[in-house]
């Protein structure tokens, strides 16, 4: 039996589903990153954050660039479109707000604090 190519979605998804994976694209908010700098704060080897920014490569979440003898790393945001669009069509989802996304990144650990101390609106109703 042949199998079909998978969906875009599918692959992105898939792409999100692992927290190491959504950890290196919260890094790569901030700038561009060499692959040893993304590699840092984890307690992998090198060879299994490649692995995962060739499934983030794969799907089109980051791009790599070879500059000289160092690779780097670079978000694509724009990717995450089509599973946005594909989410409203459901009409559960709510355009992506930055603020809040920023808020949820930060109230998740993902990113730091760019304000200092979370403001009033990141806590939730438990945290009140």
């Amino acid at each position: 039996m042949v199998r079909p190519a998978p969906h875009h979605l599918d692959i992105l998804f898939a792409a999100l589903a692992d927290p190491t994976r959504r950890a290196i694209l919260s890094m790569l908010l901030e700038d561009d990153m060499a692959v040893t700098d993304v590699a840092e704060p984890f307690e992998m080897s090198l060879a299994a954050i490649s692995k995962h920014l060739s499934v983030l490569t794969r799907a089109g979440l980051i791009s790599q660039e070879q500059r000289g003898r160092v690779k780097w790393c670079r978000l694509e945001p724009a990717s995450l479109r089509d599973a946005t669009v594909w989410m409203q069509g459901f009409g559960q989802v709510e355009p992506v707000e930055m603020d809040a996304l920023e808020r949820l990144l930060v109230r998740e650990g993902l990113i730091s604090d760019p304000g200092g101390a979370a403001d009033e609106t990141s806590r939730t109703a438990d945290d009140r």
